[in-house]
Order: structure tokens, then sequence, then C-alpha cells
């Protein structure tokens, strides 16, 4: 198998602001061997690391990374660490509700394990448990949620609560917020510092990584020679955590399909978010399918990022998902409408990202066809700052062949819906994508849709919640 080169992504904030500090590794250079191979370093696979070597301190495991550590989706994100209960019926679209409960109960726990692991290693990645609030910002999207809530308490569960009209306006500092609930267990965090901080524990625990090593072409075998521009590593197993660049294999390039996303970040604005009353530093979205998601930061500054599902011919991972001009000023507009009276506040950073989004929004695990040795996780579909910590157990307990739950979980082996070829999937989710722009901006603004755009609407895969 072949990889084409891939330009790094232009630096996020959050990566610019860790920059003194990050040391790149050194590239590979010869010929090395391994027992475990991991390809991309970011969450997934940085977890993954940490717990092969929980598992099996003495097994040599290689991390091969084409740009820094956080580089890719891990450093760019919004750093909303979150669970899986807003996707609690799409996993009981596949599994048990046994299942379902097991792994939305794990997302949950893994927020607070990530708490954890940031005050045992004393990593400064500005880890806040603050909550998530899941609100609408026009007419059409109250009680947006209202399925959710009723599959969670059918479960026995109820991690949300529903918050009234006046206290989810001054949660926001903004009362362009109609209504809302608040799931308590979810952070946020600055994720290219926790990534970096990762980084420096698995290199700690023997991991060895190599950055600016992008692979070049994957040899299978009972021996997996995994090549980069300057050197070789043979491996007996293969793990692949390279998120929406997974598209360069035709086999997962079926199973998702890479969106943009944007983040755009003020100036400091600290006294004017205090005076907003916007001071208790939850994760927010909207209940757009192109989700508006946003928080503060800890020098106050907003953050403000939207699903702008920007798609490129052929899923190729070009400019656009490193600086998408017309994703940053669909954000940035979004920022304006949120917070109209913030116009006067300027704009001082901005970036674009991939997402690698599947039908359901949730992640598939597997190995390639004809190639038991090589696993894969994917479709993280914007949620795996959290996540990421089921899914480096998973990895891990398959590439080590392990019997458990995490291995025998629902998600590895699941049936997912396949996306189509192209030019079929370009054409066709540009479609998608202009109806959904217009069917929200029509509810945004208080009208009524288009019976046509809500009809095509239907066909976009779902968000970072389950749609209704």
């Amino acid at each position: 198998m072949k990889f084409p080169v891939t330009p790094p992504l232009k630096r996020s904030f959050w990566l610019q602001s860790v920059e003194p500090a990050l040391q790149p590794s050194d590239s590979l250079h010869g010929v090395h061997s391994a027992d475990v191979v991991i390809v991309g370093g970011g969450f997934v696979g940085l977890w993954t690391a940490l717990t092969i070597k929980e598992y099996e301190p003495h097994c040599r495991v290689i991390v091969l990374e084409k740009d820094v550590c956080g580089g890719g989706a891990s450093g760019r994100n919004g750093g909303f660490v979150m669970s899986w209960w807003p996707k609690i019926k799409s996993l009981t679209s596949f599994c048990s509700t046994e299942q379902a409960t097991f792994l939305a109960r794990s997302a949950e726990r893994a927020i607070s394990e990530l708490g954890e692991f940031c005050e045992r290693h004393q990593l400064d990645a500005s880890f806040k448990q603050k909550g998530w609030l899941w609100t609408a910002t026009c007419p059409a999207h109250i009680d947006s949620w209202n399925a959710t809530l009723e599959a969670c308490e059918q479960l026995g569960a109820k991690p949300f609560e529903r918050l009234s009209r006046r206290e989810v306006a001054k949660r926001t500092g903004s009362d362009v917020h109609l209504a809302g609930v608040l799931e308590r267990s979810n952070a946020t965090v600055q994720p290219a510092a926790l990534v970096r901080g990762m980084r420096k524990v698995a290199m700690d625990a023997g991991v060895e990584i190599f950055e600016n090593s992008g692979i070049t072409a994957i040899d299978p075998g009972d021996d997996v020679g995994i090549h980069t521009a300057h050197g070789r590593v043979d491996a007996k197993r293969v793990v692949l955590a390279t998120n929406a660049w997974s598209s360069a294999i035709p086999e997962l390039a079926k199973l998702f399909v890479p969106v943009g996303s944007s983040i755009v970040v003020t100036q400091p604005i600290n006294d004017r978010l205090v005076n907003m009353g916007w001071s208790g530093a939850e994760a927010i979205t909207d209940s757009q399918l192109m989700v508006d998601y946003y928080r503060t930061t800890p020098d106050g500054r907003i953050a403000f990022g939207k699903g702008t599902g920007s798609l490129s011919y052929g899923s190729k991972m070009g400019p656009l998902f490193s600086e998408d001009k017309e994703g940053i000023s669909l954000t940035e507009a979004d920022l304006r409408r949120t917070y109209p009276l913030l116009n006067d506040v300027a704009v001082t950073h901005s970036w674009s990202g991939p997402i690698d989004r599947t039908y359901d929004s949730l992640p598939v695990f597997n190995h390639l066809n004809g190639c038991d040795n090589i696993h894969y996780g994917i479709g993280w579909s914007g949620n795996g700052v959290g996540p990421s910590r089921i899914g480096g157990r998973i990895l891990a307990s398959l590439a080590l062949g392990r019997k458990d739950e995490w291995s025998g979980c629902a998600l590895v082996g699941r049936r997912c819906k396949a996306f189509p070829p192209e030019p079929v999937r370009f054409i066709g989710g540009s479609m998608v994508r202009n109806a959904v722009i217009r069917k929200e901006r029509a509810e945004i603004s208080g009208n009524k849709a288009n019976r046509l755009d809500v009809l095509m609407a239907g066909f976009a895969p779902a968000g970072l919640e389950d749609k209704s």
C-alpha cells in the first residue's frame, strides 16, 4: 500500500501556545523492529501506546507521526471532553442495551479519568470539568434533545438536566439561547497541551516516538514493513490511528467522509465576559447539524467553532482542511450572531481541520481485510478527546490479542453504512451540505425551511448529537 505525502496543517492557536516547549523528537532513520507500530501520534495513538505499556511493559512500541504530536486533529479541536450519552440512540441501533449502556458509561467515566491522568502526571492542560450545555438558539431547535433524554431514561440513566431559559441565557452570556440541557460530567481542556503532555508521559514509559516521519508505504505480512522517507520499521502488529488521513486507504475511505470544521479565537476580553455573566467555563453547543461549539479560555478569550461540512474531492487532505476561508467566514458570522454585543471584539486567530465523520458519528474498529495484524480505529466524528481513551483500550487489546470487554465490545467489527464512491460522494455531499446551510439559515432567521432542503438535509450524517 502506497501513501501520498501531505503537508502539515497550519498551526492552531492551541499548538502555537505550547510551541516554545515543542522540542520535536527525531525523525525515523534506518531500519528498526518493534512489537507494535502505531501510525499517528494524536490522542488515539498515544492512548493506545500508553495502554499497551500498561498491559505489557516490556513490549517495544514505536509511534510514527507525520508532523508533531498535536499537529493534526488532536491539537486543533475545540477541547470539548464529551461522553457518548448524546449518541445513545445510535448506540442502541446496532448493539444491545447492555452494550450501549456499557459504552456510554465508559465514555462518561473516561472524562473524570482524563482529569485524574492530568493530576497524576501534573499536566498543565487546563482541564475543567464544568459540564456541557446543549442549547437551542432558535425556536425550531427547542427540545431537540427530548428523544435523547427519553432514550437515556429508558436505560435508567439521567445524565442531563433541563434548564430554564433564564438559566441558559445566564450561563452562556447571551439571550440568543432560548432553551437547553446540561450534562454535568463533561469538561474542557487545552487539547494541544494535553497531547504534548501525553507524549511526554508515553516517552517516559518507554514508548519510542518519531515525529516528522510520515509513512509512505505499508508492506503487509507476518512482519509488517512500515516505510517512511528515510527509514523502515518491521513490526509484528500495526495500529492505524490516522483519523481523517485514513482516507488514503480505499478500504477505510468507504466508512467515513472527511468534513471541515473551523475555529476562530478572539482577543482576551475577561472583564467583559465577567460582566456578561459568562464565567462558568462550560462547553456549549447549539442544535444545528452544522453545529456551533464554543467556550471561554483561561486567559479570557472566546474560542468559537463550527462544523462547516466542507468537502474535498476524493477526500484529499489538502489546504481546505488547514485554513478554509469560507468555513472561517461562516464560523465568525455565527460568533457575531450569537454574541452581537461583542461585534467590536477582534478575532486574532483562526484555523480549520478535518473530521472523520461516519454516518452515525461513532467510531468503528477492526483489522484490514486479509491483514489480521493491522488494526484501525476511525470515525471519531468530532468527539474524540474523551472517547479516545476508550479507543486506546480497544486498539491495545486488539493489537495484543487480548480477549476482554474492549476487544469484544460492539464497536469492533460493526457493520457501518458506506459512503458512495466519487464523483457521487462529492457532488451528492455538496448538494446535501448546501441544503443543510439553507435549512439552518431559514430556521435561525425564524422562517420555515424549504421542504426540499429539509428532505435533502435528512441525508446528512448525524452530528455530535443524534438526529431527532
